[in-house]
């Protein structure tokens, strides 16, 4: 088969050259020279009269198309393909769209595979033709898994709050073509006609018609787009599984992302049980929602009620908070830690996981200017306890609770009840709970959903909920949950 005609194109302006280069003749750029796939020359410019084109026809001789008024076109609801995972189909807003192209991105070794399998086995179970195509593993290393995830959990595994364990039979009656060469695995899935086809992963895939390497610019370009071709055409819905890079930012072309109907991101520490998956885009619904997860020596294990399990183990101790946030449409406490030590570094160090650092400089300045506590010689570290990331708003006013409480030595209590006394209901052993947005002149804000993260809190005994509506400003708040000793 001859090798179609190829050809190296400047990402950043378009030039064009015969050969790789590694600046740009046009924009004196370094490193943006891809390999594409050669334009086919059209046909002339011929066919119109002197006078101007004909009607229904452009001045090159092309058939105009007729537009389509959005009212006449038909829209039939197509069903959806439950996953068997609930934390799942909520991220993608129902279950799987038949035709539809996923990416699933993640960090190496944080589970993705584990969840496709666990996705597959449901689905094959179910009754769904499925197809495994594993570019990375032999046929024998995704055996090794799938007996792990059939292997029923011993008793007493599953707690409270979480989804039915694993033990899914099913996993092993998933077909899988261990092959990287795309020609090759776009016949086997025309032929097969799977409901849904797990590629792992998009950057192995080879096409023979280009010279780059796999993993390339070009190579992952023309993949993707091949496979959303036979995905469309055949009703096949498509999962890519991606890399990312050391940033955590999903690795290949940007454009790899603008083609997919969904970008999934499987998120937490290889240190950690938990995981977070997120949907940074998504074409078949919201963006806001997340699924948590726990692994296991038997798999992953959905975790339907994260609250419990983050309430359950939060400590009331200085410097320890619950934050009331909003997973999309679902409500979630969270700890909140903080430890405030003097430092001998100029300027001090300011560690963060699980909230954005520049939203946790903002907060120690709304403190040093508006609450009177600096800790411009004292090293900062914040932590959402269990992994978790929280990027809204409202966990501004937890981190300024936990970092107050920690560089006071105080323990928060309930506002209206005295320091370290309790009533006897138990309640006095949990953290304060609180919600609230800070802002730069030292108020608090309002969020959405405040009434569904108040009931979320009394759900699991948390009363006396710090929030904008009784505490109107940072001072106000700190008053109420760290009252001085004496």
């Amino acid at each position: 088969m001859a090798r179609a005609a190829t050809v190296h194109v400047c990402s950043a302006c378009g030039h064009e050259s015969p050969r790789w280069l590694g600046q740009c003749p046009g924009c004196e750029a370094w490193g943006t020279i891809t390999e594409e796939r050669a334009t086919r020359p059209t046909g002339g410019r011929g066919g119109g009269s002197a006078s101007g084109p004909a009607r229904g026809r452009s001045s090159s001789g092309v058939p105009a198309a007729v537009p389509t008024r959005l009212r006449d076109v038909t829209a039939p609801r197509v069903p959806r393909l439950r996953t068997g995972l609930v934390e799942v189909d909520r991220v993608l807003g129902g279950g799987l769209v038949p035709g539809s192209l996923v990416l699933l991105g993640g960090s190496p070794g944080i589970g993705k595979s584990t969840l496709l399998n666990t996705v597959l086995g449901h689905l094959q179970g179910a009754g769904s033709r499925t197809l495994y195509v594993s570019g990375e593993e032999s046929a024998a290393q995704v055996r090794l898994r799938a007996e792990r995830l059939a292997v029923p959990p011993s008793s007493g595994a599953a707690a409270s709050g979480e989804g039915a364990p694993v033990g899914l039979a099913s996993a092993l009656d998933v077909p899988i073509l261990a092959e990287t060469d795309l020609p090759t695995v776009i016949a086997t899935i025309e032929a097969e006609r799977p409901d849904v086809c797990v590629i792992d992963s998009v950057q192995t895939m080879h096409d023979p018609d280009l010279n780059g390497a796999p993993g390339s610019v070009s190579q992952v370009r023309e993949v993707a787009g091949r496979l959303m071709e036979v995905a469309k055409r055949l009703d096949v819905a498509t999962v890519l599984v991606g890399h990312v890079t050391k940033e955590g930012a999903l690795a290949g072309p940007r454009v790899l992302e603008h083609l997919v109907d969904c970008v999934l991101q499987f998120e937490g520490e290889r240190e950690r049980t938990y995981r977070t998956l997120r949907a940074s885009k998504n074409r078949f619904g919201s963006t806001n929602e997340a699924g948590v997860f726990e692994m296991r020596g038997a798999g992953l294990v959905e975790v339907l009620d994260p609250s419990a399990r983050f309430v359950g183990e939060a400590t009331r101790a200085a410097g320890s908070v619950i934050l009331c946030a909003m997973e999309g449409t679902r409500p979630l406490l969270v700890e909140v830690q903080a430890l405030v030590s003097p430092s001998e570094l100029v300027p001090p160090r300011r560690v963060c996981n699980g909230i954005d650092r520049n939203r946790l400089a903002l907060v120690l300045a709304v403190l040093s200017r508006h609450a009177g506590l600096s800790t411009s010689t004292h090293d900062v570290f914040v932590n959402v306890v269990g992994g978790v990331r929280c990027d809204e708003p409202g966990a501004d006013l937890a981190v300024a609770l936990a970092v107050a409480s920690a560089a006071r030595g105080i323990v928060p209590t309930v506002p209206g009840a005295a320091p370290d006394a309790g009533d006897g209901d138990g309640s006095d052993d949990l953290p304060v709970a609180c919600f609230g947005e800070v802002g730069l002149t030292g108020e608090l804000r309002g969020v959405a959903h405040a009434d569904r993260r108040l009931s979320e809190a009394r759900k699991f005994g948390l009363r006396g909920v710090i929030q904008p509506e009784r505490q109107p400003t940072l001072r106000d708040a700190l008053r109420s949950a760290l009252p001085r000793r004496g």
